[in-house]
């Protein structure tokens, strides 16, 4: 069995997840439970970034020491991802011994290359993003991302002889073109790696929240660094060498635009110096505006993705944001776009689509599906062709996260589902007692459904799990489960490139509308 390994950016907890934090996470979701319905043995990490100075001092002002207030803070991030359903497989935290030892182990490795030495720092610090800012970097001496002045700093630091690695690296990136995607961050890169590195600074001796260096406690790890190493100690680089073996190389690195030259610079630089197999992909995503501007407490434009999810569910945003936003660009997230898109597509389209479709089994047929190929027409030869090569177009989208562009294509499909029903009009079927004629139909319309429900899986779970059940089909099997390797499902990519799977005698089971309709108000209305 094939493995796969992705992994999403681990969050600072300063603050609370909000929905531009949950646009990430829910894309890396997507293509995890993509894989797995796939047949992919895959791993999933998740986890926060606990080490930062903005944390200690969001701990501080509460009167919490930094690790209980990180505490705290887990079980607000978890909560959120579980409301979201976000399947992540292990979840690591950078104050946990197992990452601590793996940090040293690692430093100790890249030391040992002759890769680490002890020097005098002298530039600008940007506290919000808690990285060193050459003075070119700056606009207007001001940070480009938080638009606040950096601080001056001069201390005694250890440093990674990172112009060691500017060659190799961009050899490496102009040699494979898609180590980093998309070619926006590609080509960003490049540029960094053609003006050239200078050695960074990998240590603070002005703070002890942190894992100390092995030769040397005065000192603790620069917080990019201890973090990056999450990749490692999150799937048992210390703790467990055989899921170690079974999935480094992370196949995949999911993270935002801003931290690219983190991860595709310095942490490709690090594994050459320990001597590890570099990632196969580094994906920098967009980010999620709210009228044009970044989310702001200051500005009052936070969403919380939990209140969403509470009000209208979770696979409403997970579908508004992968339908709305390409994964690669930047998008904006507003309320009248989400109406809409709710009320088009997931009401309309699916979720009345699946309601009708019932209703007609239920009426015409007692709600029991059966099998006939008696009266079959071109209609239908058309209809299943469209259904049966679905999975071969969403394939290709799904490896370069285009999940807009899948998704597009799916609802294509949705909509082709809707046509047939009024091509073939199965009351005036019913009317006219042309009943293996209407069996047909009607038959065709929930496999068709099906096929629909289970390339829908990655992006809407729990509505996919709900279309299996009022279908009258196992809710487990449709469940994309979290590591393949123990738990397996009977639904795979195949079943979705195969009719006949529903049996006939199969009952369907008349259920709520998957989707009520929402008010221009933002309440909810049931459907007519």
């Amino acid at each position: 069995m094939n493995k796969f390994y992705i992994t999403a950016a681990i969050d600072y907890v300063n603050s609370s997840p909000h929905v531009g934090t949950a646009y990430e996470k829910i894309g890396a979701d997507a293509l995890a439970r993509w894989k797995r319905l796939c047949g992919y043995n895959t791993f999933f990490l998740m986890g926060q970034d606990e080490h930062s100075t903005n944390v200690e001092k969001k701990a501080i002002s509460l009167g919490l020491d930094p690790l209980s207030y990180c505490n705290n803070m887990e079980e607000e991030f978890r909560n959120v991802w579980i409301k979201l359903n976000v399947s992540f497989d292990d979840f690591i935290r950078t104050t946990s011994p197992i990452h601590k030892n793996t940090v040293q182990k690692i430093f100790n490795r890249i030391n040992s290359s002759g890769d680490i030495y002890k020097g005098t720092y002298k530039g600008w610090y940007c506290v919000s993003c808690e990285a060193y800012k050459k003075e070119t970097e700056l606009i207007d001496g001001k940070c480009p991302n938080h638009k606040s002045p950096p601080k001056w700093i001069e201390e005694e630091n250890y440093f990674f002889k990172l112009t060691n690695y500017r060659d190799k690296l961009l050899n490496y990136v102009q040699k494979n073109p898609t180590f980093i995607m998309p070619n926006i961050r590609r080509n960003e890169i490049l540029n960094v790696l053609q003006e050239g590195l200078d050695d960074i600074s990998i240590s603070r001796a002005s703070t002890k929240w942190g894992v100390p260096i092995p030769q040397d406690e005065g000192h603790v790890i620069y917080v990019w660094f201890d973090a990056l190493i999450n990749y490692l100690s999150g799937v048992g680089f210390e703790d467990n060498t055989n899921r170690f073996s079974t999935y480094w190389p992370a196949d995949v690195h999911v993270i935002g635009k801003d931290i690219t030259r983190f991860h595709c610079i310095i942490w490709p630089a690090m594994l050459l110096s320990a001597g590890l197999p570099l990632p196969k992909t580094i994906f920098g995503h967009g980010f999620v505006y709210v009228k044009g501007q970044k989310m702001s407490k200051t500005l009052g434009t936070v969403i919380d993705p939990s209140n969403v999810a509470d009000k209208y569910g979770a696979d409403a945003l997970r579908y508004f944001l992968l339908r709305e936003i390409a994964f690669d660009n930047d998008g904006d997230f507003t309320w009248e776009k989400f109406i809409e898109r709710y009320n088009s597509d997931l009401a309309n389209d699916l979720g009345n689509l699946l309601h009708r479709t019932l209703n007609m089994i239920n009426k015409y047929q007692d709600g029991i599906i059966t099998v006939t190929s008696d009266a079959a027409e071109p209609v239908d030869d058309n209809l299943k062709n469209c259904l049966l090569t679905l999975a071969e177009k969403v394939e290709p989208l799904m490896e370069n996260l285009a999940f807009h562009n899948a998704l597009a294509v799916i609802w294509e499909q949705v909509n082709r589902v809707n046509r047939y029903i009024e091509e073939t009009s199965p009351w005036t079927l019913s009317k006219n007692n042309k009943k293996a004629r209407l069996q047909t139909v009607l038959y065709n319309t929930i496999e068709a459904i099906r096929i629909l429900a289970t390339l829908l899986s990655p992006f809407i779970p729990t509505t996919s799990t709900k279309i299996w059940e009022q279908m009258g089909l196992n809710p487990a099997d449709m469940q994309t489960q979290k590591n393949i390797d123990s738990i397996k499902t009977s639904v795979t990519l195949d079943t979705a490139k195969r009719w006949d799977y529903i049996k006939t005698g199969t009952k369907v089971k008349k259920g709520e509308p998957l989707f009520p309709r929402i008010d221009e108000d933002g309440s909810k209305v049931e459907n007519p």
